[in-house]
């Protein structure tokens, strides 16, 4: 069992973060005798899973669908599946655009180093 000091510093989020989580129902740690929050591999799995989703630009509101469904339970795959797979046609698209940004950018270095002789 983690504390949430020592989750926020395994995962690289503040302490600040997991309460937010858990107020918005995305987390529901575990509470010890004297009410402190703990945190399991289970829960760790669940935040990293939680950071991907966020670090690809997934909505909060998105999220916190996503975590009350698999809260509800298995009948809710089919509703889970949908969210994932939209979100992943998203990722898709981020990954299209940036690749065309890149080549862009590619373009116009070569362009400047051709100018300036480099």
């Amino acid at each position: 069992m983690h504390t949430i000091g020592e989750v926020a510093e395994l995962l690289g989020i503040s302490a600040y973060t997991l309460r937010y989580y858990e107020k918005e129902q995305i987390i529901i740690p575990l509470r010890d005798a004297g009410g402190d929050r703990r945190y399991n591999e289970s829960h760790l799995k669940w935040l990293q899973f939680v950071i991907k989703l966020k670090e690809t630009q997934m909505p909060i509101a998105v999220i916190k669908k996503y975590a009350s469904l698999f809260q509800e339970g298995e009948h809710t795959a089919p509703e889970r599946l949908e969210l994932l797979e939209n979100h992943k046609r998203a990722v898709e698209d981020q990954m299209n655009n940036l690749h065309a940004a890149n080549e862009m950018l590619e373009l116009k270095i070569v362009a400047y180093r051709s100018f300036i002789g480099k």
